[in-house]
C-alpha cells in the first residue's frame, strides 16, 4: 500500500530544508540532529517531536522530493491521449528539471550510493529506484506491446543512461561551461540552455533507441 502524502508545516518544511542542505554538504553520517536544529533556527526537542530520529527525518526529505515525480509517472501511464514516445519525452524534461531544480537532494543521492553502505538511507535510495523502474518498465512494455517500441530494450541501461547524462552534466557544470566558452551566462541563463541541450539530446538518443524511426 502507498503512503499518502503528508501535509508539512512551514516549521516542518523549514527542518526538512535544512537537512536536506546539510546532508548535501557533508552527508548523512556526518550530519547530526544538533547541526539540523542549529541550521533550522530550532531546539533539538522539535526535531524530535516532529520527526522522532534523523533516520524519520531523511524519509521526509524523500518523501517530499519523490512524491511529485511518482504521480507524473502514474499519471502518464493512464493518458492515452498521447503516444509512448510522447511519454518518454515528458518523463526525460521531467528528469532534466527535477536535477537541475533540485541539484542538493541529488548530490544526498550520488553521495550515499558511492559509499555503497548498508544503511537506512541506502535502502531508501534502494526501495525509489525499484519502484520509479517499474513504472518506466510498465510505460515501455506498453510502448512494446502496441508496436511503437523496439522489442528487446535493456530498460535499466537506458534509465542508466538517462539519470547519468543529466547526473554527470548537472555536477561537471564549471567544465562544461569552460569547455562551451559559456562563462558570460547568469545562473538563469544556464539554467535555461541547458535543460534545452540535455532535453534535446535525449529525446533525440531515446527515439533511436526506442523506435524503428530514426
Amino acid at each position: 500500500m502507498e503512503k499518502q502524502t503528508i501535509a508539512y508545516s512551514e516549521k516542518q518544511n523549514a527542518i526538512i530544508h535544512s537537512a536536506e542542505k546539510l546532508f548535501s554538504q557533508t552527508g548523512f553520517d556526518g550530519t547530526s540532529v544538533r547541526d539540523i536544529a542549529q541550521e533550522a533556527g530550532v531546539n533539538v526537542a522539535m526535531i524530535s517531536y516532529y520527526f522522532g530520529s534523523k533516520d524519520k527525518l531523511m524519509e521526509a526529505v524523500f518523501e517530499q522530493k519523490t512524491t511529485q515525480m511518482r504521480l507524473k509517472i502514474e499519471n502518464l501511464l493512464l493518458n492515452n491521449q498521447i503516444t509512448h514516445l510522447e511519454k518518454v519525452n515528458i518523463l526525460i524534461d521531467d528528469y532534466v528539471d527535477k536535477f537541475v531544480d533540485q541539484q542538493e537532494f541529488h548530490k544526498i543521492m550520488m553521495r550515499e550510493q558511492i559509499l555503497e553502505q548498508n544503511t537506512p538511507v541506502a535502502a531508501l535510495i534502494l526501495e525509489l529506484k525499484k519502484r520509479n523502474l517499474q513504472s518506466i518498465k510498465k510505460l515501455i512494455q506498453d510502448g512494446q506491446k502496441s508496436g511503437e517500441f523496439k522489442k528487446h530494450i535493456d530498460i535499466m541501461l537506458m534509465m542508466s543512461t538517462l539519470v547519468g547524462t543529466v547526473s554527470q552534466v548537472v555536477i561537471s557544470k564549471r567544465f562544461y561551461c569552460e569547455m562551451n566558452h559559456l562563462g558570460d551566462l547568469t545562473e538563469p541563463e544556464y539554467q535555461k540552455y541547458i535543460r534545452k541541450k540535455l532535453s534535446a539530446h535525449l529525446k533525440n538518443l531515446f527515439k533511436i533507441t526506442l523506435t524503428n524511426d530514426i
